[in-house]
């Protein structure tokens, strides 16, 4: 029980991690020159991959207590247990 508890937290650091490297990726781009018009970014993507960043920042902090409160139940079986 406990380690699929810690399994689904690092699950969800793993995840949001990702999320927030695409979220920063689609931020540096605005900075390049484009080569299609098509590719142009307008504020409007800027301000979604900002909220979409910090989003992934709480789903990180949200999985790390995941982890921290597994990790701390877990402690406190094994000193009942000894």
């Amino acid at each position: 029980m406990i380690s699929s508890v810690l399994q689904s937290g690092v699950q969800g650091v793993k995840q949001n991690l990702q999320g927030m490297e695409k979220a920063a990726n689609e931020i540096a781009k605005v900075e390049q020159p484009v080569e299609e018009p098509s590719e142009l970014r307008t504020v409007n993507d800027v301000v979604e991959s900002i909220v979409d960043l910090k989003l992934y920042e709480n789903g990180v902090k949200a999985s790390a207590k995941v982890i921290k409160t597994a990790d701390e139940t877990l402690g406190t079986l094994l000193d009942i247990k000894a």
